[in-house]
């Protein structure tokens, strides 16, 4: 069976520019800084809304972000997303409109997201129709070589900061993709977008994030079909609810090998 895929536009900025700085001695540093840009969406011509975001994979971002807000329903629904940096836009065309935007948007929650994060619609009455599967399993072994691929994996945070990353693993703790972005959330929408783009299935995913583990953040990894979701970081007590009530493996405070293991516990093979 074949996959669609819309017509897309290859319009990644450049993760990164220098601008100098001067150091506590007063010397010249020319340093690298994370780049910022505008990107607003429009669906069918009409305005979305405005995402700040590093440029990286401007495509992968705005269809996991429409896929995320439940906007849109299958792939099959995007005819194409054409990004344009000289006018800082997002043109997606679709074949059938969002389902009940207006609806949608009535209803839109600013939620801890850094940059942008909104909920369209009513995400928690849906909770309760995700399926995550309870028979897969990860050691902990996975999960310290999951930790070792983020630490040595090449990234922007590493030359210039001010980004958060997020990855997809398989269940040996490699890495299928990485994607960092200026808010977390990007990253995870990015991420979304790609999994969608190429078909791939999250019920033996792992996936990880430099940010802390919020409610919006749980639902889109269930929302994603993953069962294992992974931060450096903590986690706040509604995305700890959620994570019970959705049945994931969530683990914060996830570095070397330090973790600690809040919910799913059944998934985790210690040694």
């Amino acid at each position: 069976m074949s996959h669609h895929r819309p017509q897309l536009t290859r319009a990644a900025r450049p993760a990164t520019f220098t601008v100098d700085a001067f150091d506590e001695t007063g010397a010249l540093q020319p340093t690298p800084i994370a780049g910022e840009h505008p990107l607003t969406i429009y669906v069918d011509k009409r305005e979305i809304l405005t995402i700040m975001t590093l440029g990286a994979a401007p495509e992968a971002l705005v269809i996991g972000y429409l896929r995320n807000q439940r906007l849109l329903e299958t792939m099959d629904d995007i005819i194409s997303v054409q990004v344009d940096w000289e006018i800082n836009a997002c043109s997606v065309t679709t074949r059938h409109g969002l389902k009940n935007l207006d609806e949608k948007m009535a209803k839109r929650t600013k939620t801890t997201g850094c940059g942008e994060g909104t909920v369209f619609g009513d995400l928690m009455t849906d909770l309760d129709n995700i399926q995550l599967p309870h028979d897969i399993q990860i050691s902990q072994t996975t999960l310290y070589a999951l930790l070792n691929n983020v630490r040595i994996h090449e990234s922007i945070y590493k030359q210039a900061g001010a980004v958060h990353g997020c990855a997809l693993s398989n269940t040996a703790g490699e890495i299928l993709t990485f994607v960092e972005d200026v808010g977390r959330h990007n990253a995870v929408d990015a991420i979304a977008g790609w999994m969608w783009l190429e078909g791939i299935d999250g019920s033996d995913k792992i996936f990880y994030t430099t940010g802390r583990l919020t409610s919006e953040m749980v639902i889109k990894a269930a929302q994603m079909g993953i069962p294992f979701l992974v931060s450096r970081s903590g986690l706040t007590q509604m995305g700890y609810d959620i994570a019970q009530r959705v049945g994931i493996t969530m683990i914060g405070r996830a570095v070397n090998k330090h973790y600690l293991l809040f919910t799913g516990v059944e998934r985790l093979i210690t040694s």
